[in-house]
């Protein structure tokens, strides 16, 4: 359900009924989604495609404006399923003399008219939730492959678990697509960030980088989620929401905001991340006799 309805229903404010929505998070009685609330529960709840490419439109495009400066002439990646996949698809048709190898058919269609990009499918199912090839095919068509980058997404993002999927074929494939790569670069945007789903696709120390977009000053599970990536040696690029300026001569590279300082592998995390706000804390200050009221009333509706 949107914030927007939950506020209709009981007749307040989005703003109090985010704060509210925090609390019954912090209970175990719902999961926070990017403008809403789902039921718990959600490691197995996978979203299809059209309902996908309409979420965080704008920061998906971000994304894969930075990332596709990664992306260097000649060279020889893998790219895995995913709208923010697609949309790195559309800008690497740029790219000369790249090979794109890929489980995507929308990937794959992106790349269709590209002149100087050859595009290479594995084999497999079809699974139609996610126009994505699936499967032992898929899998034993990677074996032997080697190339310098992949990049992927999924639908969660943690510092404990790294990325993970919800679907057991598709995180299947993905891990196969990691280990035919040097280096491995997640596509994430900021709703992605600390929720965590069924099947590990990539642990975070085998991340080399996340590219992701700048998170609502509110979300502190997001920016606290990216600190601790940046803690144990993942390289964060954060895009803006807008994306790069049309025209400018700059490259985009040197636009994107400071990554986040981490450490090498081996070395020992720097101490004094964000601290979080917790719910307890929001309903001990003043007015919070309040906000018990309003969050006892949505957990009864």
């Amino acid at each position: 359900m949107s914030l927007r309805e939950l506020a209709r229903v009981v007749q307040t404010s989005e703003v109090t009924v985010r704060r509210d929505v925090r609390a019954l998070e912090a209970e175990g009685l719902l999961d926070r989604r990017h403008g809403g609330a789902v039921l718990p529960g959600g490691f197995t709840r996978e979203s299809g495609f059209p309902q996908k490419s309409h979420l965080a439109t704008a920061e998906k495009t971000a994304i894969a404006d930075l990332a596709a400066n990664f992306v260097e002439e000649g060279e020889a990646i893998v790219v895995g399923a995913g709208t923010t996949t697609q949309e790195l698809a559309r800008r690497l048709a740029r790219v000369p003399g790249l090979t794109v190898v890929t489980n995507s058919l929308l990937v794959a269609q992106a790349l269709a008219h590209a002149n100087r990009v050859e595009v290479v499918m594995t084999g497999g199912t079809l699974r139609g939730s996610n126009y994505a090839l699936v499967g032992s095919g898929a899998e034993q068509s990677l074996q032997g492959l080697r190339v310098s980058r992949a990049f992927l997404s999924g639908s969660g993002l943690t510092a404990e678990r790294g990325l993970s999927t919800s679907n057991m074929l598709s995180a299947s494939v993905d891990r196969a697509l990691v280990q035919a790569a040097a280096e491995v670069v997640v596509l994430a945007d900021h709703t992605k960030l600390g929720t965590d789903t069924m099947f590990q696709t990539v642990p975070t120390d085998v991340i080399t980088r996340l590219v992701t977009d700048e998170p609502p000053g509110h979300d502190d599970r997001a920016h606290t989620e990216l600190q601790a990536l940046a803690d144990q040696g993942v390289q964060i690029a954060v895009a803006g929401a807008s994306g790069n300026p049309g025209g400018d001569e700059v490259p985009a590279r040197r636009q994107q905001r400071p990554a986040l300082p981490g450490p090498r592998r081996g070395q020992a995390p720097p101490g004094g991340g964000p601290g979080l706000r917790s719910a307890a804390t929001v309903l001990g200050e003043p007015g919070g006799e309040r906000e018990r009221a309003r969050v006892a009333d949505l957990r009864r509706r």
